[in-house]
C-alpha cells in the first residue's frame, strides 16, 4: 500500500514549523471548541496529531486510489450528457473516496460540519492530491471557494451552502467569459433583479473549471449601463435550481479529468453575496488569492511527482553498463530539480502560514475587538500574504514546468511516449503558469512589493537569522545577492520611465524570489540538515540568476527602451 504523506518526510517538516503553534492556538480559540465538539483538539499536540491522522488518510487515498486511476481518467475524460457533465469512471471513484473519508470542507468551522483546519494543513493535502492527479485536485480543491462564502455571505447562506460542501458537494468559480479572460472588468453575464427582489442570470461563461459543480460562485454585471469592475457583483448559483447548461467541454492539452466547461445561463436563479458592486474589487480578489495559493500547491505536487519519476527512472535505466544516475549530466539535472522542488515547497508553506495568520485574525475580529498588538500582527501578516501569494504562484508554477520538462529529458525518448507517467505530468504542468492569472499577471501583482520594499524588508529579517558555522558561507552569498537586488531596484526605480519599470519588473520579482527562497531553505536547514544539499545547489543557482538579471539591468540604456518593445504603437 502506497501513502503519499508518510513517504515524504518533508511534509511533516513544514507542518511542524514553529509558527504553527501560534496559528493553531488562534484557530482553535485556545482550544475552547473542545467543550462543544468531542472531535475538537484539547491542546496543540492533540491538534497536530489530528492533522497528521487526516493527512495520513489523504496520503493513503492518493497512493492507493487516485494515483492508480490517473492514467485511465486522463484517457477517458469527462463528457457532456443532456447538458450536464458526466465524470470519467475513475473520477467518480475518487470523489466517492474523499467524500466517505470526510475530506470536504476541511478548513470550514465545525458548526458547519467542517474540520476547522488552518490553511496550512489543508494546502498540504492539496500538495499531496496534486502529486496523485493534478486534474482531480481541481475538483477536490475547489472546496476552498467555500472560504469566500464564509468570509462574505450572510449567516443563512453560510449554513445552507457551507454545510453542503462539508457533506461532499462540489464547487466552481464562474468568472471568465469568451471576451473576458484575465480582464475580468469586461465580464458581461447579466444579473437582473426581479420585482420580488430575487436575481436571475443570463449569458455565457467559458473556461470554467468543474463547470457543472453543485454550487457556483458567479461574477456578473448587476449595474445596468456599467462597463467596468464597479458594476460587477458576486452571486451563488445552486445547480438544484436549474437554468444552466453545459454547452461543451474544452478539449485540453492536460488536466483532462477536470471538465473545463462553457456554460449557458438562461434565467438561472441566483443569490447575491454581500453587497452589489463589490463583486470584483473585493470578493473575487479574495477568491483569486485563495485559488492562487491552491495552484502553488498544485505546482509543488507536480514537481514532487516529476522529481520522483525522474529519480526512479535514472536509478533503474542502464546504459553503457551502469545506471544513468551515475552520469554527471543526469545527476546534475536531478540535483537542480530537487533544489527547485524544496525551494518551491518552502515558499508555498511560508505563504500559507502568512495567510493563516491574517485570516484567523480577520475571523477573530468578527467576534471581538483585536488588541493593539493583534492589529499590528494582522496588518503585518496581511501584507506578507499579499506579497508572497503572487510570488509563490509565479515561482512554483514556473519551476513545476521546468521540472516536468527535465523529467522527460531524463527519460529520453521513452519520456515522449504515453507509456510513461512523465508525459502526462508534462501536459498537466503547463496550465499552472496560466490559469488563475498568468505568471505575467503575478508579476503585476508582485511588483508593488518590490517598489514599496515589502520583499527587501522581509529579506532583512531573514538576514538577522543565526546559522550554524557550516552555513555561514551560504548566508554571506545571500547577503551579497541582496545587495545586488537592492542596487537593481534603485537603478530601475530611479529612472522616471514607466515603460522601463514595466520592462524590468519580471527580473526584479524573480531576483526577490530567488533570495527569499534561498533564505527559506537556509531556515529549513537549521531545523533539518537534510535540506543542506538543496540549499547549496539552490543558492548557487539563484546566485547565477540574480547576477544575470543584475547584469541585464545594469547594461541597459533606459532611453532606448522603445527599441526593445514590440507593440502596435
Amino acid at each position: 500500500m502506497a501513502n503519499f504523506y508518510t513517504d515524504n518526510p518533508d511534509l511533516k517538516h513544514h507542518l511542524t514549523h514553529p509558527l504553527m503553534e501560534k496559528i493553531v492556538a488562534l484557530k482553535e480559540r485556545d482550544y475552547t471548541d473542545a467543550q462543544k465538539y468531542d472531535y475538537a483538539p484539547l491542546d496543540f499536540e492533540d491538534a497536530m496529531d489530528n492533522y497528521e491522522r487526516v493527512l495520513d488518510i489523504v496520503g493513503e487515498i492518493c497512493g492507493d486510489i487516485i494515483a492508480p486511476n490517473a492514467e485511465d481518467v486522463d484517457h477517458q475524460g469527462p463528457k457532456v450528457v443532456d447538458g450536464h457533465v458526466e465524470y470519467a469512471d475513475g473520477t467518480k471513484v475518487n470523489l466517492d473516496a474523499v467524500r466517505k473519508a470526510g475530506l470536504m470542507g476541511m478548513s470550514m468551522p465545525r458548526r458547519f460540519g467542517g474540520l476547522n483546519f488552518p490553511i496550512t494543513p489543508y494546502i498540504m493535502a492539496a500538495d499531496i492530491v496534486s502529486r496523485a492527479d493534478t486534474g482531480f485536485e481541481n475538483l477536490w480543491g475547489l472546496q476552498d471557494c467555500a472560504e469566500t462564502i464564509y468570509e462574505f455571505a450572510d449567516e443563512e447562506q453560510k449554513k445552507k451552502y457551507i454545510t453542503r460542501v462539508c457533506e461532499g458537494e462540489t464547487m466552481s468559480m464562474d468568472l471568465t467569459e469568451p471576451d473576458a479572460g484575465s480582464d475580468l472588468q469586461s465580464v458581461m453575464l447579466k444579473a437582473t433583479k426581479k420585482e420580488d427582489g430575487s436575481w436571475v442570470l443570463n449569458g455565457v461563461k467559458r473556461f470554467i473549471t468543474n463547470g457543472d459543480s453543485d454550487i457556483h460562485l458567479v461574477l456578473a454585471r448587476s449595474e445596468e449601463g456599467s462597463k467596468d469592475g464597479r458594476g460587477l457583483s458576486m452571486f451563488i448559483y445552486d445547480k438544484r435550481n436549474g437554468g444552466v447548461t453545459v454547452r461543451r467541454i474544452e478539449n485540453k492539452m492536460g488536466i483532462k479529468g477536470s471538465p473545463t466547461c462553457e456554460l449557458v445561463y438562461k434565467d438561472a436563479p441566483a443569490e447575491l453575496v454581500g453587497s452589489t458592486r463589490l463583486g470584483l474589487i473585493k470578493y473575487v480578489m479574495a477568491l483569486m488569492n485563495g485559488a492562487r495559493l491552491g495552484i502553488a500547491a498544485q505546482s509543488v505536487g507536480i514537481s514532487e511527482a516529476a522529481y520522483r519519476e525522474a529519480l526512479s527512472y535514472a536509478q533503474e535505466r542502464m546504459q553503457f553498463g551502469k545506471a544513468i544516475i551515475n552520469f554527471p549530466a543526469v545527476a546534475e539535472i536531478l540535483s537542480v530539480m530537487k533544489a527547485k522542488l524544496d525551494a518551491s515547497r518552502a515558499l508555498l508553506y511560508a505563504c500559507s502560514r502568512f495567510v493563516d495568520m491574517y485570516k484567523i485574525y480577520d475571523d477573530i475580529a468578527k467576534e471581538r475587538p483585536l488588541s493593539v498588538e493583534e492589529k499590528k500582527e494582522q496588518k503585518y501578516y496581511s501584507r506578507l500574504a499579499d506579497a508572497f501569494t503572487p510570488l509563490a504562484k509565479g515561482m512554483t508554477s514556473e519551476y513545476c514546468n521546468q521540472n516536468a520538462y527535465d523529467c522527460i529529458q531524463i527519460h529520453g525518448g521513452s519520456g515522449f511516449m504515453k507509456d510513461y507517467t512523465c508525459e502526462r505530468l508534462y501536459r498537466d504542468a503547463r496550465i499552472t503558469s496560466i490559469y488563475e492569472g498568468t505568471t505575467q499577471l503575478q508579476v503585476v501583482a508582485a511588483i508593488r512589493h518590490v517598489s514599496t520594499g515589502t520583499y527587501l524588508n522581509k529579506i532583512r529579517e531573514y538576514e538577522a537569522m543565526e546559522v550554524c558555522a557550516e552555513d555561514e558561507a551560504v548566508k554571506n552569498t545571500l547577503v551579497f545577492m541582496t545587495q545586488q537586488y537592492a542596487d537593481a531596484v534603485q537603478a530601475v526605480l530611479g529612472v522616471d520611465n514607466t515603460q522601463f519599470h514595466d520592462f524590468m519588473a519580471r527580473r526584479l520579482v524573480e531576483m526577490a524570489g530567488h533570495i527569499i527562497m534561498g533564505y527559506l531553505l537556509l531556515e529549513d536547514t537549521q531545523r533539518n540538515g537534510a535540506f543542506r544539499k538543496s540549499l547549496n545547489v539552490y543558492v548557487k543557482y539563484g546566485q547565477a540568476e540574480v547576477e544575470r538579471h543584475a547584469s541585464f539591468i545594469g547594461n541597459f540604456q533606459p532611453e532606448q527602451i522603445k527599441n526593445y518593445l514590440y507593440t502596435n504603437d
